[in-house]
């Protein structure tokens, strides 16, 4: 069982930059892949972009491409989520997740993290 716990949101103005952190525990030989989501009031889940831990291929989302940056630390067995320009709209609970080789299947999710974007 993979334990997954976020952490770095907050609030931030418009157009300033958070970096949330996944650290992730348990048998993360079984994970492939790690995911960063969001889910705002009202809104289906949304993915955001995705990084295998071996050889560090990224996949994103058109709405995030070029704003947020997916990386990993194998060492620390830890993902991040880089955000810039953030946006009021990008307000939403993020989350982690393991997955899948093809980022098409994430079974472990972490607890989330508020990230609010207010002037």
């Amino acid at each position: 069982q993979v334990q997954l716990v976020e952490s770095g949101g907050g609030m931030v103005q418009p157009g300033g930059s958070l970096r949330l952190s996944c650290a992730s525990s348990g048998r993360t030989f079984s994970t492939d892949a790690m995911g960063w989501f969001r889910q705002a009031p009202g809104k289906e889940r949304e993915f955001l972009a995705a990084i295998r831990w071996s050889g560090g291929t990224t996949y994103y989302a058109d709405s995030v491409k070029g704003r947020f940056t997916i990386s990993r630390d194998n060492a620390k067995n830890t993902v991040y989520l880089q955000m810039n320009s953030l946006k009021p709209e990008d307000t939403a609970v993020y989350y982690c997740a393991a997955g899948s080789r093809d980022f098409t299947i994430f079974g472990s999710w972490g607890q989330g993290t508020q990230v609010t974007v207010s002037s």
